[in-house]
């Protein structure tokens, strides 16, 4: 059965041109279009569709709103459309603190170019979003949005409030950084490919109760200097639920590498930093490592760890012939090669398998690996890419990632 898709744009071009985009792909299947997010939460709530893309700014009631109340009304996954702009960057984190799952740039350009990668790029989101919504139907996603406000969600951002605009009815219509050689550390083991092909589900039951999820108390802190986290969608709510359960003092330097646009990983990192304990920046190059501070590496660059001054970072632009800028392959093998078997790689929510090649080379060098669990992952992707090669010591529910990390240094 094919994915069902409800489009939602105030823009007659992008709202054909997903229509265009989408209807020669046999996994896809239009079922609605709405113009406002009025249209959408009422077509949301009748058509149950897989997936919804969200424009955001649009009259009568805007995308951040409709996402808040279909999460709530009728809970589905949200693929939002944004700019590149800095105000872009800090809606489309509203929207996901709102629910979204995902988000895809709105260039008109690159729209426009029927030669571009943006049609690969949004089917390939649609799909494997609107097939982890099937699985998760019957599993944890529909605990965490019952569908009825006062029972809670589990959302994880703290969303800012925003003035509520009018929703009078519409029509709807139906169907940075020095220039260095790349690193040496096998350019080709580390491709990754954004659309890489689903991996069949294996029949599983949900949450912590999953044969495959490791129960927390069975799992002991490992003797590290460093910690590592690669996410990708569904990323930013997982980070900001892990990064919050550390204290202030904690006794690590961490390294976060989340697939993002430039501009996106610059303010993402500001809104992380106001709402942890612990410190959050934007990774620059010639950066310290210290206990208590998160880096994050910039959207479009590498981040790998300086092989003269092992306390700091590089920001690179790396290996042209690598999809992912910034790749967790790379900063993880970065960080094999440096710390050896003191680094602690967590690998988190995301489509692909980026992570994987270099989960890989830190157990080799006698790291801990740890993945997110299937029932909580937005994309069980880049963990299930882990799992599957043998390369996870524990596999854990996201709520338990966190103060497993907070609880579990040095005595």
């Amino acid at each position: 059965m094919p994915v069902s898709v409800l489009i939602v744009d105030d823009s007659g071009f992008f709202r054909h041109r997903i229509e265009e985009m989408l209807k020669d792909d046999p996994r896809l299947s239009v079922v609605g279009t709405a113009v406002n997010g009025k249209e959408a939460v009422e077509l949301a709530k009748r058509l149950k569709p897989d997936v919804v893309t969200m424009d955001v700014e649009m009259p009568q009631m805007n995308g951040i709103e409709a996402v808040r109340i279909i999460m709530r009304e009728a809970p589905t996954n949200v693929l939002m459309l944004s700019s590149l702009t800095h105000e872009g960057a800090r809606v489309t984190l509203q929207a996901l603190e709102a629910g979204a799952a995902d988000y895809l740039p709105k260039d008109i350009r690159a729209w426009m170019d029927k030669g571009s990668s943006v049609r690969s790029q949004l089917i390939d989101r649609l799909v494997a979003l609107g097939r982890s919504r099937r699985h998760r139907r019957s599993t944890a996603f529909e605990r965490s949005y019952p569908g009825h406000a006062e029972k809670g969600t589990t959302m994880v951002f703290r969303p800012e409030p925003e003035k509520p605009r009018s929703t009078t009815s519409a029509t709807t219509s139906s169907p940075r950084a020095r220039t260095t050689p790349a690193p040496r550390t096998a350019p080709s083991a580390l491709r990754s490919r954004e659309t890489a092909p689903p991996v069949a589900s294996p029949a599983v039951s949900s949450g912590k109760n999953d044969p495959a999820t490791t129960p927390a108390s069975r799992v002991r802190f490992p003797d590290c200097k460093l910690v590592v986290i690669g996410a990708s969608t569904g990323g930013p709510a997982a980070l900001q639920k892990v990064l919050t359960a550390l204290p202030a003092n904690y006794p690590y330097p961490i390294l976060l590498v989340q697939h993002m646009p430039k501009t996106f990983t610059q303010v993402f990192a500001e809104r992380l930093n106001q709402q942890c304990n612990i410190s959050v920046k934007e990774a620059e190059d010639g950066d310290r490592m210290r206990p208590g501070l998160a880096l994050l590496a910039p959207g479009g660059l590498q981040m790998m760890i300086d092989p003269k001054q092992t306390d700091r970072v590089r920001i690179l632009p790396g290996d042209e012939r690598l999809t992912y800028k910034p790749s967790v392959d790379v900063t993880y093998a970065s960080a094999a090669k440096t710390y050896s078997g003191k680094v602690l790689g967590v690998i988190l929510t995301g489509m692909g398998a980026d992570g994987c090649d270099g989960a890989r080379l830190l157990k080799q060098a006698g790291s801990t690996m740890w993945a997110q669990n299937r029932d909580t992952c937005t994309i069980y992707g880049m963990p299930q890419a882990v799992v599957n090669a043998n390369l996870a010591d524990a596999v854990l529910a996201l709520e338990d990632i966190g103060p497993l990390l907070a609880n579990r240094g040095p005595r």
